[in-house]
């Protein structure tokens, strides 16, 4: 049974907007200002739930978030990212303990690969000569999910959920 249905209940509505954002991604390319911001804002509340201390839990967070905006703006700039993807990405670095963050970061780059084959492979057969688009936000999205139902809900709670 979940010890603590706040957090949870947190973790379910961040699993929610992970969909919604992967989802909206796929379909137009563009990840909603609204959702990553109700993302960020939901994450101190999470802090609150979770019993995190300010110093120095929520303040490696938040220097996790700042770190994560701060290397991903360079991509941005270079037009390596889209910048749904940059704020996506920054607002689950609120949520997501560092070590955690780094095993989304290596499980997005593994999944954004695939999708990038995939995305290349249609491309190619459509015979298209415009710029391809990768929805990177399914990849960030799936590896959220990923680092949500791997290491923050218990595995009890799976099992029951799944029989």
């Amino acid at each position: 049974m979940l010890d603590d249905p706040i957090k949870y209940g947190l973790l379910a509505a961040l699993a929610i907007a992970l969909l919604i954002a992967a989802f909206t991604d796929l379909k137009s390319r563009k990840i909603a200002n609204w959702l990553n911001g109700a993302i960020a804002l939901g994450a101190p509340v999470f802090w609150w739930a979770s019993g995190m201390a300010f110093w120095p839990d929520i303040a490696i967070q938040f220097g996790m978030a700042v770190a994560t905006f701060a290397v991903l703006s360079v991509l941005f700039a270079l037009r390596a990212m889209g910048g749904g993807d940059v704020k996506l990405l920054t607002a689950l670095a609120l949520w997501i303990a560092p070590a955690h963050f780094l095993q989304l970061i290596v499980m997005m780059a593994l999944l954004g690969g695939v999708l990038t084959l995939v995305f290349g492979g249609w491309h190619i057969i459509r015979r298209q000569k415009d710029k391809i688009a990768i929805p990177y936000g399914v990849a960030i999205a799936a590896a959220g999910l990923w680092v949500i139902g791997s290491f923050y809900v218990p595995a009890s709670a799976l099992a029951g959920a799944a029989g």
